[in-house]
């Protein structure tokens, strides 16, 4: 499982022209998935990004995590993170989780940050093509991956 943590001041997903997604403050989410991922997998990134200590306290260090500052999340499904270019120029994705697979473990972790953090948590549809719209804050991004 791999997921791209982008600090925003807000964030939103469009698709058909109808926003499906929008947040203030807390943090935009690209989620992919590969052939060996589990609901552990799952449950430890969830732990993780919560706690993931990348906002300001009050002396200016990052020392705050989402809950702290009462951030929200906005969750994009993302197949492409595990495309690999390393033969040729165009990506090959076969190390991305097959779309059924990948869309069930994707609502199961947006569900343990709703239920299990009490996080707000939007999301863009899976496997749309989707229109991302992110005020990044710093810019802070950080790659996890179990």
């Amino acid at each position: 499982m791999k997921v791209v943590v982008q600090k925003v001041l807000s964030a939103s997903c469009t698709v058909d022209n109808k926003i499906t997604g929008k947040i203030d403050q807390g943090f935009m989410l690209l989620v992919g998935f590969t052939h060996t991922d589990t609901i552990e997998n799952v449950k430890k990134m969830a732990k993780k990004i919560v706690g993931l200590r990348i906002f300001e306290d009050e002396c200016g260090k990052m020392n705050l995590n989402i809950k702290d500052v009462n951030g929200k999340i906005l969750s994009i499904s993302q197949f492409t993170l595990y495309g690999d270019c390393n033969k040729g120029n165009r990506p090959s994705f076969v190390n991305s989780m097959a779309p059924d697979a990948a869309n069930s473990l994707y609502n199961e972790f947006n569900e343990i940050l709703r239920n299990e953090y009490e996080m707000v948590v939007e999301t863009g549809i899976f496997g749309a093509h989707m229109i991302l719209d992110p005020i990044c804050d710093g810019p802070v991004t950080i790659e996890l991956e179990f």
